[in-house]
């Protein structure tokens, strides 16, 4: 069995920072695959482990069509938080977006059916930080140096979007040391060091996959089909992703592969669905002054006292 580690969160899930939701829980509830958890994992050296025994998922516009094995999991001892619904028949309106949009829903795994119990399996193969980039300019899809891999997980990127918080007008980068920086007990350094050393030690490769908006930033662009980021998913878990031809992109030097079956090509590449080239590149260059700004926090720490490493790590992120 090859497993897949979506580290979103990789030991906490900072819900509070990623209000717009990143898609883990929903991509990682896959017919195809078998579920350890969707967050809250433990990688040692006999593998992977879940320690939350459940899903936390969000639910905003769920409906059985785009989501059935979520929309299956609701059902008596689930609970639902902050959703709204009719009185007399409790019917759950999932599109009422009135309280907020961080609607959710909490159940045990084994109310998937494809959960593996015990949660446990062998070494990931695959590594997958997910970003909602609602800039507008990250791929799809990019394959990950080691440096890039200890680069994104330190900056733990995400976005904020208008209509989640209270004075949000336009798309917000928040980063996340770790992806769970409120959590954390040691340097963010040190973690992305034990990561890297897992990494090289199984034979995992990394990969940054964005399930935010293509085409503009939030409010011009849409959203990336979720059918989409599903078929990039499994052509990292099937392996044709390592076999592809790489392109890399200008300032932030990522990989991106020339072909995912069932993904348009122009899809990949960020600056073809831009009609304004302009303000692509104006907005490509603002984002990447925002991880070299919050890159800086870092700076202090050298892993294990070696310079060279911490170097070769700051220069693994974007360029200006």
């Amino acid at each position: 069995m090859v497993i897949d580690l979506i580290l979103l969160s990789f030991l906490m899930r900072p819900a509070l920072l990623q209000p717009v939701g990143t898609g883990k829980t929903t991509l990682s509830t896959d017919h195809n695959r078998l579920l350890i958890g969707d967050d809250e994992h433990c990688w040692s050296d006999n593998g992977v482990s879940n320690i939350e025994g459940g899903c936390y998922a969000k639910c905003i516009d769920l409906s059985p069509e785009k989501e059935p094995d979520i929309w299956n999991a609701i059902k008596f001892g689930t609970v639902l938080e902050n959703v709204v619904f009719e009185e007399h028949t409790r019917e759950v309106d999932y599109g009422d977006r009135s309280v907020t949009e961080n609607t959710r829903a909490a159940y045990p795994i084994e109310f998937i059916p494809n959960a593996k119990l015990p949660c446990v399996g062998p070494h990931p193969k695959n590594v997958i930080l997910l970003a909602c980039d609602a800039f507008g300019v990250l791929p799809p899809v990019s394959k990950l140096t080691l440096a890039q891999t200890m680069y994104h997980f330190i900056s733990g990127y995400t976005a904020l979007i208008a209509g989640t918080e209270d004075g949000i007008r336009e798309p917000q980068a928040t980063f996340s040391a770790c992806f769970g920086a409120a959590f954390i007990m040691l340097h963010p350094t040190k973690y992305a060091a034990m990561l890297a050393d897992k990494m090289k030690r199984y034979g995992a490769t990394a990969w940054l996959v964005n399930t935010g908006w293509s085409g503009g930033s939030y409010g011009v662009g849409k959203r990336m089909k979720l059918s989409y980021t599903r078929k990039i998913i499994d052509a990292i878990h099937d392996g044709s992703l390592l076999k592809a031809q790489y392109s890399q992109t200008p300032v932030f030097g990522l990989y991106i592969p020339d072909k995912v079956e069932g993904v348009p090509s122009d899809i990949l590449h960020p600056e073809n669905m831009w009609s304004d080239q302009n303000a692509y590149r104006d907005t490509l260059e603002k984002l990447a002054r925002l991880f070299i700004n919050n890159f800086e926090n870092f700076l202090d720490y050298k892993i294990g006292g070696d310079n060279d490493l911490t170097n070769e790590i700051v220069a693994a992120g974007p360029r200006l």
